[in-house]
C-alpha cells in the first residue's frame, strides 16, 4: 500500500482521516525548504556536540539531539503548526488535551543500516492498547530531501491494527521519500524504522511528537526547557510542553494551582482568544522565516 501524499493546503480533517484509515500520511512542501536550512544552522553546534547511539536501536552513526524547544526558535514555530495541532487533535479526539511528547533532531550518517522495525507507542512500557485507539501522533520533517537511497523512514502503511509485537523486515515497507520542508506524519501505533543510509551524506529529520496528556512524555520537557527560557515563551507553546492539566486531576501544582499561573504567577491568562492568537504568531513567524 503507498503512502498516502497530500498537498500544503490541505485540510486538517483530510490528514486525521488517513492517518486514522493508515497509519501514516505525507504532506509535501508544508514550509520552504529555507525554513529546514534555518532550523539547522540554529541547532548546528548542538547536533556536532551530539553523541552517536549506543546500540543498533539508537544508531551507531546516528546522532539525536534533543532540548529543540530550548535551543531553536524555528522549531518553537514549527511543532505549533496550525495544520499539525489540527489533525493531531481529531485524531487524538476524546483526550482532555495532548501534549509534546518529544523533540529531535534524528541525524543519520553514511553506512548507518536500517533501525529495527518497531512501534513508538512500546515506549510506554509495551502497554497492548486497543486497536484504533491512537494515544500518539508522530511528525518528522524533513530538514533534508528524504530518498530511498539515504534512510527516508520505512512504514507499512495499515499496520496501525495489526497484531502487536510482530516482526517486520524493511522489504514489508514503504520508503517515506520526499523533498525538504514536507512532513511526514505516523501514529504511535503504525510499525515503521529508520531506513539504511547507503548515500554518502547525512540524512537530517526533525521529530516533533505529540501525545495525550495522561502519558508521561518520553522527553522531560520541564528539565529540557530552562525555566528562564519558559518564562519568556507564550503560552499556548507552555501549554504544550505540558504547563497545563492533563485532565481534572492530572498535573497540578501542590495546593490544586494551575501550573502556567505557577510560572507565570498570579494572573496569568488562560483564554481561548489568547490561545488562537499564539497559534496565528506561530503561523506568521513561519512564513516569514520561508
Amino acid at each position: 500500500m503507498p503512502i498516502e501524499r497530500l498537498a500544503a493546503t490541505t485540510s486538517p480533517t483530510r490528514v486525521s482521516e488517513a492517518l486514522a484509515r493508515d497509519g501514516c500520511a505525507i504532506v509535501e512542501r508544508l514550509v520552504p525548504a529555507a525554513t529546514m536550512r534555518t532550523a539547522l544552522d540554529e541547532l548546528a553546534g548542538w547536533i556536532d556536540a551530539t553523541p552517536t547511539g549506543r546500540d543498533d536501536f539508537a544508531g551507531r552513526r546516528t546522532r539525536r539531539t534533543g532540548g529543540l524547544v530550548a535551543r531553536s526558535a524555528t522549531c518553537r514555530a514549527l511543532l505549533q503548526h496550525p495544520l499539525i495541532l489540527g489533525a493531531t487533535q481529531e485524531l487524538l479526539a476524546g483526550a482532555t488535551s495532548f501534549q509534546l511528547h518529544l523533540t529531535q533532531v534524528i541525524a543519520i550518517g553514511p553506512g548507518e543500516p536500517g533501525q529495527p522495525i518497531h512501534r513508538d507507542q512500546w515506549a510506554f512500557d509495551f502497554f497492548p492498547f486497543p486497536k484504533g485507539y491512537e494515544v500518539q501522533c508522530n511528525t518528522l520533517w524533513a530538514m533534508t530531501d528524504f530518498t530511498a537511497e539515504n534512510g527516508a523512514t520505512r512504514v507499512a502503511p495499515g499496520s496501525q491494527l495489526w497484531e502487536d509485537k510482530l516482526q517486520l523486515a524493511h522489504a514489508d515497507c514503504e520508503a517515506a521519500e520526499m523533498p525538504a520542508g514536507s512532513v511526514f506524519l505516523y501514529t504511535g501505533a503504525v510499525y515503521h524504522g529508520g531506513g539504511a543510509n547507503r548515500s554518502n551524506a547525512t540524512r537530517y529529520g526533525l521529530n516533533l511528537t505529540y501525545a495525550r496528556s495522561w502519558l508521561r512524555q518520553e522527553e522531560n520537557q520541564y528539565l529540557s526547557v530552562p525555566f528562564e527560557v519558559a518564562r519568556e515563551l507564550p503560552d499556548e507553546l507552555l501549554r504544550l510542553i505540558g504547563y497545563q492539566r492533563g485532565a481534572y486531576a492530572l498535573g497540578y501544582v501542590d495546593d490544586v494551582r494551575d501550573p502556567l499561573e505557577v510560572l507565570r504567577g498570579a494572573g496569568a491568562r488562560d483564554s481561548d482568544a489568547g490561545r488562537l492568537g499564539d497559534l496565528e504568531r506561530a503561523a506568521a513567524q513561519l512564513r516569514r522565516r520561508g
